[in-house]
């Protein structure tokens, strides 16, 4: 998510917003004869999904613990939500970009950790992380991420889309929520090159929509061995909705603001192209939607905005994904609100596991004892979940990723 004001925080401190009410296989059985068995975790999380009694021990540890929010910075949503954005640390890491041409002469660049190609072994498992919209490897949750993986010894590398942390542009396209292609093209470029690893996935919010909708729409999902999909909006429409509320609206303009950036500097890419772009209104958006009606519906082939939301839903999807998959979700998040959730197409889906936190904002989790400017509270979650999916295809002991060397940050 962009960044907003940070002068918001302080406002926010002295009037809080009101508060308003191998692949790893599971056998579908598992999910009708074993329903509603697992019941030991902390009553602070819902916890559901057809994978449930599958996982739920991989992460029986996270799962005991009450969710208790850092006090003060995780006691509001937005509050939650503005602070780490602003306020988390950004681990230094040394990466190396690729740009990747694709199919159509556009450019993506994917960040990974230099020195990694000559000093870790080329079936070292690889995580893919997908950022949020208009987001990229400079943001603290993505580099934590990075961090926490690398250490143990993964290969990590980071999908900036077109445009997003200074990726070249090189053809009057962005991207979207319902373009797959890229992360397509990414998955076979990454799987070519290292043709012996395991590849996992991590996406967050606008980025976790996109890799749920590939695993459960595309034919490359079967080259992921798992993922996890964080602050996922699910339902764009909904989501839409809610950022045209109350304080919400502030997102809204800021992640507008954000879009329209990136555009104005690539505007001669777009000057001739004609049409029924509006480039104008997408160049000088106040709002997501002014961006997506000048430019994203019309390049994508939506005759509205709300085609354009209606088509690019991951909660269309989920039934469909067949990788292991662990969503992770909070119940006040401003930006992906929690009714959107497709909860009983997770229960139905035995690759499926669902975790839901009380408190979290949008990309939050100011909690655990990393708190309050450490990582989230999710990415050990996270990462046990993905290493015990590597240990199961690879056959590695649990015990020996303690070996592993870190990485300086």
């Amino acid at each position: 998510m962009a960044k907003v004001a940070p002068q918001l925080t302080q406002s926010l401190l002295a009037n809080p917003p009101i508060r308003r009410q191998s692949r790893v296989r599971v056998r579908a059985t598992m999910a009708t004869t074993k329903a509603d068995q697992f019941k030991d975790h902390h009553p602070s999380l819902e916890v559901l999904g057809g994978a449930r009694d599958s996982f739920c021990p991989v992460i029986k540890t996270h799962l005991d613990r009450p969710y208790n929010p850092f006090p003060v910075f995780g006691s509001n949503r937005h509050l939650e939500t503005i602070f780490a954005a602003f306020f988390r640390n950004i681990p230094d890491v040394r990466l190396k970009r690729e740009c990747l041409r694709t199919q159509d002469d556009g450019t993506v660049a994917l960040d990974w950790v230099s020195g990694d190609a000559g000093n870790l072994p080329g079936n070292s498992p690889i995580l893919l992380l997908l950022p949020g919209l208009s987001g990229g490897s400079d943001d603290a949750y993505v580099r934590h991420m990075l961090v926490r993986a690398r250490n143990k010894g993964w290969r990590v590398v980071v999908f900036n889309s077109r445009g997003c942390a200074d990726s070249p542009v090189t053809t009057p396209q962005m991207y979207s929520a319902s373009f797959l292609g890229d992360l397509d093209e990414v998955v076979k470029h990454v799987g070519s090159r290292y043709p012996k690893a395991n590849l996992y996935g991590v996406g967050w919010s606008m980025g976790a929509n996109i890799l749920v909708q590939y695993l459960g729409k595309e034919p490359g999902s079967r080259r992921f061995s798992g993922a996890a999909s964080l602050c996922n909006p699910f339902d764009l429409v909904m989501s839409d909705e809610d950022l045209c509320k109350g304080f919400n609206r502030i997102y809204n303009r800021s992640l507008g603001k954000a879009l329209s950036g990136i555009l104005k500097k690539h505007l001669l890419l777009f000057e001739d192209i004609g049409g029924e772009y509006n480039i104008p209104l997408a160049a000088n958006a106040n709002i997501i939607r002014d961006y997506d009606e000048g430019l994203t519906r019309v390049s994508f082939g939506f005759k509205s905005v709300d085609e354009y939301l209606q088509n690019s839903c991951s909660a269309n999807y989920i039934k469909h994904v067949s990788t292991p998959l662990l969503c992770i979700q909070a119940k006040n998040d401003p930006i992906a609100p929690d009714r959107a959730i497709p909860r009983e197409d997770i229960k139905a889906n035995p690759n499926c596991l669902l975790i839901v936190t009380p408190k979290g904002g949008h990309l939050g989790w100011v909690a655990g004892e990393n708190a309050p400017t450490g990582c989230p509270w999710t990415d050990p979650m996270v990462m046990d979940f993905l290493q015990h999916l590597e240990n199961e295809k690879s056959g590695t002991p649990q015990d020996a990723t303690n070996l592993l060397q870190s990485v300086e940050v």
